[in-house]
């Protein structure tokens, strides 16, 4: 009695070994999966990917549920899914019909002023969903608006009318000097050369900022750097 407790035990733990290293190697292949369909936010997603994503999720979840699957059952369609994906996208990028096809047209809903009531109920779209997304943009009046598109993702493209437009430099006649993006060359006491090299810069110049400012690279959370030459630190 006492041996086969220690046998089942034993079993036990091999077979949660064996759970823990599935779940870890289905991860990483998940991860790489979707790496390999592109950088895009869910919200960004069009429809074939978002389905695609949708059954590697399940997929993958099959093998680690039952350790009697072989990891193959989830890895083989997952690598089919991601073939399908990236052949239709090539497919979308060269033929602008099969793209309209799978994922559809931008939709006008608001033209000239006036709301499209009959492109808003073609879309299923309400005046409350219309409004909710146009103040998340920083829109709080429909009247502001000269055109409005729902895009293929299902976000929104607003114009405003001319007199409700922020002016930009060239409307107002100022010159503004161009100090390129500003980058993080440090963060948490570590050189980010691909930052660095942004603006032109390289750990010697950000070193003698650091030596200027008797501060040492360990002690840094964050710097900050433009093509200007300006920057800030953070410290930790």
């Amino acid at each position: 009695m006492y041996y086969s407790e220690i046998n089942t035990n034993i079993k036990n733990g091999d077979s949660m070994l064996i759970t823990i290293i599935r779940t870890v190697i289905l991860y990483v292949f998940v991860i790489l999966a979707v790496r390999l369909m592109g950088k895009r936010q869910l919200s960004d997603l069009q429809p074939s990917e978002l389905v695609v994503t949708l059954l590697i999720a399940d997929l993958a979840s099959l093998p680690m549920e039952n350790t009697d699957k072989p990891l193959v059952s989830g890895i083989i369609p997952t690598l089919i899914l991601v073939a399908c994906e990236i052949l239709v996208s090539v497919i979308m990028m060269k033929n602008s019909r099969f793209r309209k096809m799978i994922c559809g047209s931008p939709v006008m809903v608001i033209e000239n002023g006036k709301i499209l009531r009959n492109k808003m109920s073609d879309l299923r779209l309400t005046t409350e969903d219309l409004c909710v997304q146009l103040r998340q943009l920083g829109v709080f009046s429909i009247e502001d608006i000269e055109y409005c598109i729902v895009e293929t993702n299902g976000k929104l493209s607003v114009l405003q009318k001319p007199q409700k437009r922020n002016p930009t430099a060239e409307d107002l006649k100022i010159e503004i000097d161009d100090e390129g993006l500003e980058a993080v060359v440090i963060n948490d006491g570590e050189y980010l050369t691909g930052s660095m090299s942004i603006n032109n810069t390289n750990k010697k110049e950000i070193k003698k900022i650091l030596d200027k400012e008797k501060t040492d690279l360990k002690d840094v959370f964050i710097m900050t750097y433009n093509k200007k030459g300006d920057y800030n630190i953070i410290k930790k």
